[in-house]
């Protein structure tokens, strides 16, 4: 049974996510923009958790929420999840955009000077200092261009994938409940780490404790080594999970010390 701030929090992100489906221009508006991004504001460190990419996107944090949610706020009551709920998702905004903006300012000036100046050396360079997710993409791109340099339409081509590629890290915002639902998910590894739990893929039952883990792991290698090729945002996700383990942690120490 859904507690009453799981409940507002589903509904808010579904009526978002209707709003959206109306006036898609809303995600750019209200999403998380870079901070190198002059439509950069303060406020989409919050209004980007209840807007979404698409339906699959929505389900799928929304259904992290339903399972995993209602236990916490039932332990913590309706007050400390609200709060755990929005310090997580602020918590790992804010580490996805200082990964971003670290990425970002660095390769700000090659992505300028490139187009005037381009050439195969430079264009591997790029790719190999600031874009190394998309190697394998372009690999037969590259090969091409060093075996005609002096091409026009590989010129312009290799412009092209720079040009998008900081276009993407800068001005594409991040959207959705991710931080906060692998909040929510370390929390209750934390508190219930011996419960059962039911895979779909693969069926088989794992405990609490385990599947945080492993969702963990997987991030962080993600993050590492596959985020700069990919739509997901995997530092948000371990940044959630990074902030619920400190809150967690902070709040059995002052229970400590009180008793």
């Amino acid at each position: 049974m859904l507690t009453p701030v799981v409940r507002t929090i589903l509904f808010l992100n579904i009526i978002v996510f209707i709003l959206e489906s109306y006036n898609p221009g809303l995600i750019y508006q209200f999403g998380l923009r870079s901070f190198l991004s002059p439509d950069f504001n303060p406020v989409q460190l919050i209004t980007h958790m209840f807007m979404h990419a698409g339906f699959m996107h929505i389900f799928s944090n929304m259904i992290g929420l339903i399972i995993f949610a209602p236990m916490l706020e039932r332990v913590w009551g309706p007050r400390r999840f609200t709060f755990f709920y929005f310090f997580t998702g602020i918590g790992a905004a804010l580490l996805f955009s200082g990964i971003n903006y670290f990425e970002s300012a660095g390769m700000y000036d090659a992505a300028r000077t490139y187009p005037l100046n381009p050439s195969p050396d430079a264009f591997m360079d790029f790719i190999t200092r600031y874009a190394s997710g998309l190697y394998d993409q372009v690999s037969g791109f590259m090969e091409q261009y060093e075996a005609q340099p002096n091409n026009p339409a590989l010129i312009d081509g290799s412009i092209k994938i720079v040009n998008t590629y900081f276009s993407r890290q800068v001005y594409e915002p991040m959207v959705g409940a991710s931080g906060a639902i692998f909040g929510i998910i370390m929390a209750f590894g934390m508190l219930f780490p011996n419960t059962q739990l039911f895979l779909l893929f693969p069926p088989i039952p794992i405990k609490a404790k385990y599947l945080v883990i492993f969702y963990g792991a997987y991030e962080l290698y993600s993050g590492i080594y596959r985020s700069q090729a990919s739509n997901v945002a995997h530092f948000a996700h371990i940044g959630g999970m990074l902030f619920a383990f400190i809150l967690i942690k902070y709040w059995g120490s002052q229970r400590k010390t009180f008793y």
